[in-house]
């Protein structure tokens, strides 16, 4: 999956829960809260796994979650796929 197929993806999915994998394995759900060209921005649904950033990421104060690089991704689909 290229970068502007994962862009396109986050922007489908904006406002809904998606489950990421990132190319290191890691597993990440939450609500797409924010979309740019290079990065997509999820907040969490529980604890966020020991990132470490804190809910607003990044020190916003907005809500967006933390952001992942699109790069980094290897898949997204939506979450409620897992949860029927």
């Amino acid at each position: 999956m290229n970068q502007n197929q994962v862009y396109n993806l986050c922007c489908r999915y904006h406002g809904k829960r998606v489950r990421i994998v990132d190319r290191d394995g890691r597993v990440h759900f939450g609500e797409v809260t924010r979309v740019t060209r290079n990065m997509v921005w999820i907040r969490p649904d529980g604890n966020l796994g020991g990132y470490g950033l804190g809910f607003f990421g990044f020190g916003t104060g907005f809500g967006f979650g933390f952001g992942i690089a699109l790069g980094a991704i290897v898949g997204i689909t939506l979450a409620t796929a897992f949860f029927w």
